[in-house]
């Protein structure tokens, strides 16, 4: 297949173009700052001579938005906004005008968009959708509007000839440094990575082998699309997630933090406590239902696996 990955220099970008490549597909990435063949220019907004790549290309995975790992100002959460909008509408005006269009088209989008909750798992089916929940910081509301935008971008495009899917995808694991398992280990393997205010908040997670694997799987199925959750179907308590985490790496403990501390914590690291403090609890519903199986299904396997890849320098 030729597969064009807008955006595809990010984590989830690699491990895709990595696995892909392996495998004997023609990888494209569309990014900003272009470094050898396979990588094209694109603005992220504007139609260019990129779009040449997406005709008569198979399959397109943007993947293109600006990182929420970074403090939420209004600069940043409008940067999140329309880096995520203009993306997905470019691209389908791509596809709306290749006179051999992809087959499919699958779009990034997040697990956030489920609303913060305890009580019960979010499928794509009967889960709660956020942004008017009580007792939570008003801002949270913006990151579930974002993702709002961002799938009906890619809803509007007049793509009749291009299966549509949005990848509802939570956290994605892997050994590569620099990603969201790199700086959890980092934490854990200094002591603190113990419970966040009170660490009943759920976490979900994917393991990269069974996300490279799901995204093969919706490139295949012809029967699927709009929304689909790309998450293992064992979310957790954030203070058993890090306690498993804490476990495959052998440290003991891991000092407690209060909410006040996550804050001054992730300042530090010019992130945002909503990463630390909102419940993601979501399962992948209609990837069950198709008969999807996950090699990772329980997050005690998944880190005990990263971890020994990531002591083997293996991504």
């Amino acid at each position: 297949m030729k597969v064009i990955i807008p955006g595809g220099t990010g984590q989830v970008g690699t491990i895709l173009d990595r696995a892909l490549t392996a495998e004997g597909h023609d990888v494209v990435v569309l990014t900003r700052s272009p470094r050898g063949g396979r990588q094209v220019y694109w603005d992220g907004s504007t139609l260019g001579d990129w779009a040449g790549e997406i005709d008569g290309s198979d399959v397109v995975i943007n993947l293109a938005g600006r990182s929420v790992s970074c403090r939420y100002t209004a600069e940043n959460l409008e940067a999140m906004m329309s880096s995520r909008v203009e993306s997905a509408r470019v691209v389908g005006d791509a596809i709306a005008q290749a006179t051999r269009p992809p087959r499919v088209w699958l779009q990034m989008s997040t697990a956030t968009i489920y609303a913060h909750r305890f009580d019960a798992a979010n499928d794509e089916r009967d889960g709660r959708i956020g942004g008017d929940e009580d007792g939570v910081p008003g801002y949270w509301a913006y990151s579930v509007e974002i993702a709002q935008n961002w799938e009906a971008a890619q809803e509007r495009a007049a793509t009749p000839h291009t299966r549509k899917v949005a990848l509802r995808s939570a956290m994605v694991m892997s050994p590569d440094r620099g990603g969201v398992f790199d700086v959890l280990s980092r934490l854990a393997r200094l002591g603190l990575g113990g419970p966040v205010a009170g660490g009943g908040q759920y976490v979900s997670w994917i393991h990269d082998h069974d996300f490279v694997r799901a995204i093969r799987y919706l490139i295949d199925r012809d029967d699927l699309g709009g929304a689909v959750n790309l998450a293992a179907p064992g979310p957790l308590p954030q203070r058993e997630f890090m306690r498993e985490l804490r476990s495959a790496w052998r440290v003991p403990v891991g000092l407690p933090a209060t909410t006040w501390m996550a804050e001054i914590g992730a300042f530090a690291l010019r992130s945002d406590t909503e990463l630390l403090l909102k419940s993601r609890r979501v399962v992948p519903g209609r990837l069950a239902d198709a008969g999807f199986t996950f090699d990772y299904p329980h997050w005690r396997t998944a880190a005990t696996d990263l971890t020994l890849r990531r002591r083997r320098g293996r991504g």
